[in-house]
């Protein structure tokens, strides 16, 4: 059995294409079975292979099921980053990861701030993802970022 394959109905052997090399896999499979089968680097992700004007889909290193089609491609490559904009206090920054940590917010804007850890902020947010659009940002929390996302940090003093 595929390393992180777990036993799926109606499970048989397919022909797929990962980049440009020929490969067995059970279908249906997982992300998880895919990388290793095709030995693809931790820091690449997998990307099935669209026709047409679209782009090619992520296959997440993970669990989920994935049904298969004979002769199939697919090909590795670095994770597509989409950058964002944040306001943090009034001031734009571009981002480029999905999450943000309340560290990370106070250091846009108090870029001193790791030498001080002693000082500590209060981090609220608003135009959030839409599960929460808005709330508080807790020490050695995170939270999921989105285009023009607006950040609030202020010193609430020493510990």
């Amino acid at each position: 059995m595929t390393p992180g394959f777990h036993h799926l109905e109606h499970e048989h052997q397919v022909r797929i294409h990962i980049d440009q090399h020929r490969f067995e896999s059970p279908n249906p499979t997982t992300g998880a079975a895919l990388y290793p089968l095709a030995n693809i680097a931790h820091s690449l992700v997998l990307y099935r292979e669209v026709t047409g004007d679209h782009e090619d889909k992520v296959i997440p290193n993970g669990p989920e099921v994935i049904h298969l089609k004979e002769d199939e491609h697919f090909h590795s490559g670095p994770p597509v980053t989409q950058e964002v904009t944040i306001i943090v206090n009034g001031t734009p920054f571009e981002w480029n990861e999905r999450e943000i940590t309340c560290a990370q917010v106070v250091t846009l804007d108090n870029p001193d701030y790791p030498n001080h850890p002693e000082i500590t902020y209060s981090v609220k947010y608003k135009n959030g993802p839409a599960h929460k659009p808005e709330g508080t940002l807790s020490p050695g929390g995170s939270v999921k970022v989105k285009n023009r996302m607006v950040f609030s940090v202020s010193e609430t003093g020493q510990s």
